[in-house]
């Protein structure tokens, strides 16, 4: 079974007066990038939701976002009023000597100096973390869940251009008897011109004929791209993560077609060489996206 990297889970939960929303998204990377935004109170709790992530969720790009609306009335920022009333005091002693009103506007001033608003800090509360943290695993759970319905139409895609190349390869076998023909007739030819030159060293032609039929010879090839084809289909349904394990498989794939191109010297096995080429490119842009 494979999974997508892509994937997105979210959970809305209220406690303790207030209105919690996780998200969480994914997409593809070769490795595990987690970001997260987390209000400043959870700031201490960022190694442990990380840990989370990355021990269920393996490898992608994760954001994590933690939202909290305040349901209630109270607030961390309060008014240092004896702050407040001394500036305000002070302001219009100022206006009075300088015969300027003191209105609404002296009020507005003084809300923006220094310390007249307060922060409380507040403790985190590991009763309402454990409520949070139950939570984040259920978004966990769900991302995980829309990674495996992703990963399985994955797997329909990419066995059905699988199956086309090795539809493919059995199509090159009609074309093998004319490509020997056609090298045994450029072989007589070449003999014929050599014998015309002058003669021929006996043992020297028996080299040479050897060396550039081993080199034209495509039956390793072909053997090996099928045990190739098979071991891929095998690995895909493991039950552990193969998204990179697949892609090792599909280089060596790569490599096989290619040296069957390589050595075709035929124009319709070539043509089957390129279409296989693109149902691989297919194959490993897919690959691209699995766990």
């Amino acid at each position: 079974m494979i999974k997508s990297m892509t994937g997105f889970g979210r959970a809305e939960f209220e406690v303790n007066n207030k209105k919690f929303t996780i998200e969480i998204k994914s997409l593809n990377s070769k490795q595990t990038d987690i970001n997260t935004r987390i209000p400043a109170l959870y700031r201490e709790k960022d190694i442990e939701i990380r840990r989370e992530l990355s021990d269920k969720l393996e490898r992608g790009k994760i954001d994590f976002n933690l939202y909290i609306e305040n349901l209630g009335d109270e607030t961390s920022s309060k008014i240092n009023e004896p702050i407040l009333k001394s500036y305000f005091h002070q302001l219009a002693k100022i206006n009075t000597e300088l015969n300027l009103a003191t209105d609404q506007s002296t009020i507005q001033a003084v809300l923006r100096l220094p310390d007249v608003v307060k922060t409380e800090y507040l403790t985190l509360d590991e009763q309402e973390w454990a409520i949070v943290l139950k939570n984040i695993q259920k978004a966990i759970a769900d991302i995980d869940k829309f990674r495996e319905q992703e990963g399985n139409a994955l797997r329909v895609d990419i066995v059905r251009n699988l199956t086309a190349i090795q539809k493919l390869q059995v199509m090159i076998e009609p074309f093998e008897p004319h490509r020997l023909d056609s090298v045994k007739a450029r072989l007589s030819e070449n003999l014929e011109s050599l014998k015309s030159a002058g003669g021929v060293d006996k043992n020297r032609f028996e080299q040479e004929l050897i060396f550039y039929l081993e080199k034209l010879d495509i039956n390793e090839e072909k053997v090996r791209l099928a045990n190739h084809c098979k071991y891929f289909l095998e690995t895909i349904d493991e039950p552990v993560p193969t998204g990179k394990k697949l892609g090792f498989i599909s280089q060596e794939l790569g490599r096989e077609i290619n040296t069957i191109g390589s050595k075709a010297n035929h124009i319709e096995i070539q043509r089957i060489v390129v279409q296989m080429k693109d149902y691989l490119e297919r194959i490993k842009e897919q690959l691209l996206n699995v766990l």
